[in-house]
């Protein structure tokens, strides 16, 4: 069997790992546009915080590859599937053949078209190693940096720079930070939290204009600036899929297996759809352990074994400038609220089920209430009132604790 997997991130490793599940000889050839050993995404601006480094970035080892019996093609992009051929072919005009092959293209960011933006002298994106060197190489202490967007990735940028530039200004569209993640209340902690770091955070606005180093806002403001960093959003990588009459929506359209409409061809990670259990419906979870696990689901399935990504809900843990946030599921239904200062907890229930929560501050026993969610637990065979408050194992039935205990070791 010859498994060609296009992709170098979260999902292809996790498509290795489930392929040697099942089978130990078959040809694996991973492709990538980028000539990196595969690393994590998310440690980016820990590598420019000093918390990490290039060596314990990498999302496996040195001798990985090598391990799996993998061939691999860095700097190489695959312009196009032909799948009566079953072959891709690259931007070299190689083709290469596969019997079984994955699409694990992520997303790529989004470049908005203001009216100037190709005129600034020092700008980038913020997703991938490359620009955290680009970062490294061009920062100086008295450095003024504007970001354009303030989502988890523009805020985990601003958090990185904090105390390496003169002066950090985010700017986003949006009434709130961290839209996708948080409610209203969360937010506004989060923003006084960062703004009493230094940091001018300006909301409902945008970049109207852009000169070499300035930025002219909507609501008429001027912001100056050394270095922009784009980070309004990102776009999953679905032409390849779409343009040779595969399915696609908002993201490459799956089945539980993986499978993509196309026959013999899968995909995984942020490119792809999947079942958000806690939502009812198919969505882009563009989270890293989703990524892995659709990768892995796909892998075992592509080598022939029985396998199905099921359970999956969004939920994101991060850190800025100290103050720790957990938030999963979904936000509708009823919901159950508290506020000690910097600490915030929102829980969100419907059907005698919890939908969602957000953790700011006191993240502890976050896992209970994730595990309540992944496992549709009906709240009715549980103390609910003492979770609200002091989410702990004695709230649950006997026979419920041991289950639990066994998933959250």
């Amino acid at each position: 069997m010859k498994y060609v997997i296009i992709g170098n991130s979260a999902a292809a490793i996790g498509c290795v790992e489930g392929i040697r599940e099942v089978d130990r000889d078959g040809r694996i050839l991973i492709i990538s546009d980028e000539i990196h050993h595969s690393y994590s995404r998310p440690l980016i601006s820990y590598l420019l915080m000093g918390k990490t480094d290039l060596e314990r970035m990498k999302y496996r080892p040195d001798s990985f590859y090598a391990d799996m019996g993998c061939e691999v093609m860095l700097g190489g992009r695959v312009t196009k599937i032909t799948p009566d051929k079953k072959t891709v072919s690259l931007d070299d005009v190689t083709e290469i053949d596969y019997e079984k092959l994955l699409v694990a293209t992520g997303s790529r960011p989004i470049v908005p078209h203001v009216h100037g933006i190709e005129r600034v002298k020092n700008s980038t994106t913020f997703m991938y190693l490359d620009d955290a060197k680009k970062l490294q190489s061009t920062l100086k202490p008295d450095s003024r940096v504007m970001i354009l967007g303030a989502g988890l990735i523009g805020l985990k940028c601003a958090e990185c720079l904090a105390d390496k530039v003169g002066g950090i200004t985010v700017v986003d569209m949006a009434p709130r930070i961290l839209p996708s993640i948080l409610d209203t209340e969360g937010a506004e902690i989060v923003r006084k939290h960062l703004e009493s770091k230094g940091m001018e955070i300006i909301l409902n606005d945008s970049a109207a204009e852009f000169s070499e180093s300035s930025a002219k806002l909507k609501s008429g403001k001027t912001i100056e600036f050394d270095l922009l960093v784009i980070a309004v959003g990102v776009r999953p990588n679905i032409s390849l899929v779409s343009d040779c009459g595969g399915k696609v929506e908002r993201g490459i359209v799956i089945n539980d297996r993986c499978e993509t409409s196309i026959p013999d061809v899968y995909s995984a990670g942020d490119c792809s759809e999947g079942f958000d259990s806690a939502l009812g419906e198919m969505r882009i979870l563009a989270i890293l352990p989703n990524a892995y696990m659709q990768g892995f689901v796909a892998g075992v399935n592509m080598a022939g074994g029985d396998a199905m990504h099921e359970k999956a809900i969004p939920m994101n843990a991060i850190g800025l400038c100290g103050l720790h946030i957990i938030t999963a599921g979904v936000y509708e239904g009823d919901s159950f609220v508290r506020r000690d200062g910097e600490n915030y907890k929102a829980l969100f229930y419907r059907d005698n089920l919890l939908k969602g929560f957000i953790l700011i501050g006191d993240v502890a026993r976050a896992g209970i209430y994730t595990s309540l969610i992944r496992e549709k637990t009906p709240l009715d065979i549980l103390d609910f009132e003492l979770i609200k408050e002091r989410p702990q194992l004695m709230a649950f039935a006997r026979n419920t604790r041991r289950a639990l205990l066994g998933e959250l070791r």
